[in-house]
Formats: structure tokens, sequence, C-alpha cells
């Protein structure tokens, strides 16, 4: 199935219900949120239908309870890395290890993305997240853009905290969920594209540590809420920051993010309300 959350075009958030896309039209699902159909693993009656094109699609969670990113692909860490002239660390093939986000600045498919203030190095990254459901489960993937502001993480962690404010200002998020029995998460072309010229290419099947022990790790001593976004991580290429070239995001451009079985992220940057860049 292709969950989602969407609202009439031209609507107000509040009008925002979850759904279920089917070829042309969307099936509204009699629940609040889409975060509830996960409570009950789908168990929700249907409602309407819709054209899709008559709906906007939004973030499929768009208050997630939290937001935990991996770092679960090893090209992307020894190139990372490797550019500062330092190795993959031994821990990291021992533990997944992930950081918390923000889940107030989660964004959807075709938002605007304000620059942040305070950086010169705004970079995308390309990734996969699980979505939970009820019992601790994976109940869907998306697409994930862990926006980054490399200039002001880089000084975040070199005290030995964060990345902080390097990634609060935005995450975006779908088009769409798509549940385990469509797309188990093992493998997908991914692609990143700057106003349309490829930057990124990668695959989804390249994942050092799994799904499951990602899961495993984020659950421990702890529990895992219907909602809760569980980010993969970047996958070799499929950053800025791994090409090293200085070829940084400004105003104006457009990313899009394609994953095979997913469908495609797409957001574009804009000038935050009163500062010019």
């Amino acid at each position: 199935m292709h969950l989602c959350t969407f609202k009439p075009k031209g609507g107000d958030p509040t009008d925002a219900r979850p759904g279920r896309v089917e070829e042309d039209h969307v099936v509204r699902l009699e629940a609040p949120t889409l975060q509830a159909v996960l409570a009950v693993s789908g168990r929700v009656p249907d409602g309407p239908a819709f054209p899709l094109s008559a709906v906007e699609l939004l973030a499929p969670v768009p208050q997630p309870p939290a937001v935990r990113d991996f770092f679960a692909f090893e090209q992307h860490v020894a190139t990372t890395r490797g550019n500062r002239g330092a190795s993959v660390p031994d821990e990291w093939y021992e533990i997944p290890v992930f950081y918390f986000t923000n889940p107030a600045a989660i964004y959807g498919p075709d938002e605007d993305i304000p620059y942040p203030s305070g950086t010169t190095m705004l970079d995308y990254e390309l990734e996969v997240a699980a979505v939970i459901k009820e019992g601790g489960e994976i109940g869907g993937f998306t697409i994930m853009n862990d926006w980054s502001a490399r200039d002001l993480q880089r000084k975040e962690t070199r005290v030995g905290l964060g990345p902080a404010k390097g990634k609060d200002f935005a995450t975006s998020i779908g088009p769409v969920l798509v549940t385990p029995e469509e797309f188990d998460g093992s493998h997908g072309e991914m692609v990143a594209r700057v106003n349309g010229e490829e930057r990124s290419r990668g695959n989804l099947a390249d994942l050092y540590h799994s799904w499951e022990a990602m899961i495993a790790r984020a659950s421990e001593n702890t529990t895992l809420r219907p909602g809760d976004v569980i980010g993969s991580g970047t996958v070799g290429t499929g950053c800025i920051l791994e090409h090293d070239d200085g070829r940084w995001l400004r105003p104006g451009d457009v990313v899009e993010l394609e994953v095979e079985g997913l469908g495609v992220l797409r957001n574009r940057i804009v000038e935050r309300a009163g500062h010019a860049i």
C-alpha cells in the first residue's frame, strides 16, 4: 500500500487527512492522522475517494513523535571522514549510531525550504526512512532528505556534541509511505538531482547496518512509538560534502531525491523572509 497525508489543493493544513493512494485517486482513511492509522496497523475503515489531481500530498507524518537518523552506509562514512584525513572508527562497525533531529521542522513533497541563516554551506542528504507502527515494527518506508548546514555542523561536532543547529531547520520526507509487503527496504536505486542535474547515485542494498539492527538499537532501553521516523543515513555519494567540490545549494535550487519503489521527493530552496543570501 501507498499511504499518505493529503489535503485538498489550496486547502488549509488543518484539512489534512490520512489516505491510501490507488492509481489516480486517494481514498481517505477514517482516522485523524496517519500516525493514528499506524497505531492500529491500518485497521481503520475507508472514507470517500478523491482524484489525485485534486489533492496535495504532505509529509506522510507531519509531526512525528521523534526522528532518529542513523549513519548506516559505509561508503558515506569512509568518504566524508577520508576527506578530513580520518578513517572509519572501529566502533562504527560494532553498533549502528544515530542522532536525534527536530520533529517540529518536517517538510513534505514540493514544499519550499527556507535557506537557514548563519550558513554558506547548505547540503542535501539522500536517504530512506522507516516509519514505526504499533508494536515497534516498521509500518512503511519513505524518502528522507536530511538537510544539513555543513559549516554549522562542523563547529558543533568539534566541541563533541551535535549535530544540532546544523540539522535543526529542516527534514523532508515523502511523498508516500510504502508498506513493507510492497517495499521491504532491502534494495532500490537512489538518485539525487539538483536543477535536473544528477549529483548522486547509490543503492539501498549497500546498507552496512540492517533495518533490523537499527530498530533494535533505537528501541534499546526505550519504547518506539507509532509515527517515529528512523532514517538510514546518507547513501554513498549522496551529499555535496562527499563530493568535496564546493557546489553548495543556493536559493532557487530545486533538489529531487528519487528512490526506486518510493517515488520522488522534490523541494525548492527559497530565501528566508528578511534574510538575503
